[in-house]
């Protein structure tokens, strides 16, 4: 019988500087390669676009990865993008976001892809994130969903060339050709 090592977030600030995306899943070591250029790029466009809305609408913060989403001294997870409403902006620490963030947004790659739709969905709905939006740039699509119950459900699509609004952003629609690369 072998005893398995649960990792902490003291473990977790340990590990080295070496340009690895690091993540803790239950107090387990994930490690994924850095993302590709399209994924980048889908990721700053998007970026762009939520951020400036929510600034100009001062309803919170939008992080771009890497930040730390401690959402227990077990679960540390880097999301592409995380977005604190203003209710949840004491949860920003100088460590990071200390609970779950109102929005996580996952870029999908092709090393993380599984993880992301699997492993990580399950994280952030154990933990509590309210909002989870799936961005494919291969299929040019972003799945929303939203907790409901513990599980999340589908709450809007983008994909095609209509612009969408998605939860938790209603008053936004975004236009696909200013998403993808």
């Amino acid at each position: 019988m072998s005893l398995r090592t649960v990792l902490t977030y003291e473990d977790y600030a340990a590990l080295p500087a070496d340009g690895r995306r690091y993540e803790l899943h239950e107090g387990e070591v994930s490690v994924t390669p850095a993302p590709s250029p399209q994924h980048q790029e889908t990721t700053g466009n998007l970026f762009a676009l939520l951020h400036a809305h929510v600034r100009r609408q001062r309803i919170g913060k939008l992080f771009v990865a890497p930040i730390d989403c401690i959402l227990s001294q077990t679960t540390i997870v880097q999301p592409d993008l995380a977005y604190v409403d203003v209710p949840a902006l004491s949860l920003i620490s100088e460590r990071g976001s200390e609970g779950p963030p109102t929005l996580v947004v996952e870029v999908l790659s092709p090393s993380s892809r599984a993880i992301d739709r699997g492993a990580k969905a399950q994280l952030y709905a154990r933990y509590h994130v309210p909002h989870y939006w799936i961005v494919d740039p291969g299929l040019r699509t972003i799945d929303a969903y939203q907790l409901t119950a513990g599980q999340y459900q589908p709450s809007g699509r983008i994909h095609g060339a209509a612009s969408a609004a998605l939860p938790p952003f209603a008053d936004l629609a975004l236009a696909p050709d200013a998403i993808w690369p």
